[in-house]
């Protein structure tokens, strides 16, 4: 299975616009998104897909956002500021990441395979003992010049990034 980490698209439309593109082609079925959605209709650009997401600092609209998640339907789900989530026996602990140091804690105890945050605005791909650190890039600029998101092949555990320029 192939799943689609993506996160602070901050209200960016043509970056989820072009990031649900990117997923549909590589037959992405489940996306995980570490937070900030900002605004509640975000979510619905998601539609089709299995969306999992936490809520970052600038999700304040929580009644709305979680609304949003309603409407998709399905498997669906906000999962509040974090998130334990498994796939092929692969488990995902997905937050925010405000805080580096929580993000390095909860890869320290290789509890889980992947941890998947955001925040930063950084990509990230790094190994902490059995477990990968995963931070897809963020698109809070419409003029960011490095866009992207990540896909996650379980069957593989493997990771990848698709650059959201065109």
């Amino acid at each position: 299975m192939d799943i689609g980490i993506v996160s602070d698209t901050h209200d960016n439309v043509a970056a989820v616009e072009r990031a649900t593109e990117v997923f549909a082609a590589d037959g992405v079925e489940v996306v995980i998104h570490c937070g900030d959605f900002v605004a509640p209709l975000m979510v619905d650009y998601f539609e089709g897909f299995e969306l999992h997401g936490v809520l970052g600092n600038h999700d304040g609209d929580v009644a709305n956002i979680q609304a949003a998640f309603d409407r998709l339907g399905g498997e669906s789900r906000l999962h509040g500021r974090f998130a334990h989530l498994e796939f092929d026996g692969l488990s995902f602990a997905v937050l925010h990441g405000e805080s580096l140091e929580e993000v390095e804690s909860i890869a320290a105890a290789e509890t889980y395979d992947f941890v998947c945050y955001g925040h930063h605005h950084e990509r990230e791909l790094s190994e902490t003992g059995r477990t990968t650190v995963l931070n897809p890039g963020a698109h809070v600029l419409a003029s960011e010049a490095d866009r992207t998101v990540a896909i996650v092949d379980t069957r593989s555990e493997s990771v990848r990034f698709r650059s959201l320029r065109e």
